[in-house]
C-alpha cells in the first residue's frame, strides 16, 4: 500500500490526482461505507453519503494539513455528513431525531441488504437507543475495532471521556438485551 503522505501529496498534485484519488477511494471505501452505514442504517442512504463524503475530501484535500492520519480526517467528514444527513431527513419527515432512528431500525428487517439475524436485529435496536454520542463511540469501537486513540482524533474527544461513554453505552446495551 502508498505511504500516507506520498498519497497525500499526489492528491494535491493536479497531474497525479485523478489516480491518487482512485486509490483513496479504493483503499478507504469499504470501511467508510460501514461506518456510515452504522449511522444512516439504510444501504441507499449510506451510498448516498459515502458519495458526498469523498465529494468533500476531494474539493478539500488542499485544506488537509496532516496534523491528524488521512483516515482520521476522512472519517470526522463522514460522521458529520452522516449526522447532517439524518437531520436533514429528520427536518423533511417532520420527525424528532429519536423517531427517525426507531422507524429506521423498523426498516431494518425489510431491508435486503440487512443480513441479520433476531439477535443482530435487538443489537441494532438497543444500539438505536443510546444517544448519538454513545451510539458512535460504540460502533466505532465494537464493529470497526478502533482504538480509543483513533477514535478521540476523529471524534476530537479526550481517551478517558470516551472510555466512560463506551463502558455507559456497552451497559445500556446489556440492560437492553436483557429485557424481555
Amino acid at each position: 500500500m502508498i505511504a500516507e503522505e506520498t498519497l497525500v501529496a499526489q492528491l494535491k498534485d493536479k497531474e497525479s490526482q485523478a489516480r491518487a484519488f482512485e486509490v483513496l477511494v479504493n483503499t478507504y471505501k469499504e470501511r467508510l461505507y460501514w461506518h456510515i452505514r452504522r449511522i444512516v442504517m439504510n444501504h441507499d442512504d449510506a451510498d448516498d453519503v459515502l458519495q458526498n463524503t469523498f465529494i468533500k475530501v476531494f474539493r478539500n484535500i488542499e485544506k488537509f494539513k496532516g496534523d491528524s492520519k488521512l483516515y482520521s480526517w476522512m472519517y470526522r467528514i463522514a460522521t458529520n455528513e452522516a449526522l447532517s444527513f439524518l437531520k436533514i431527513k429528520s427536518r423533511k419527515l417532520g420527525q424528532s431525531s429519536e423517531a427517525l432512528q426507531e422507524s429506521m431500525v423498523n426498516q431494518l428487517e425489510s431491508d435486503v441488504y440487512f443480513e441479520g439475524d433476531e439477535i443482530q436485529l435487538k443489537l441494532q435496536k438497543a444500539i438505536a437507543s443510546l444517544p448519538e454520542k454513545q451510539k458512535l463511540i460504540f460502533n466505532m469501537r465494537y464493529f470497526q475495532e478502533l482504538k480509543y486513540d483513533e477514535i478521540s482524533e476523529i471524534l476530537d474527544t479526550s481517551v478517558g471521556g470516551l472510555k466512560a461513554s463506551y463502558h455507559l453505552a456497552a451497559k445500556k446495551i446489556q440492560s437492553y438485551l436483557k429485557e424481555d
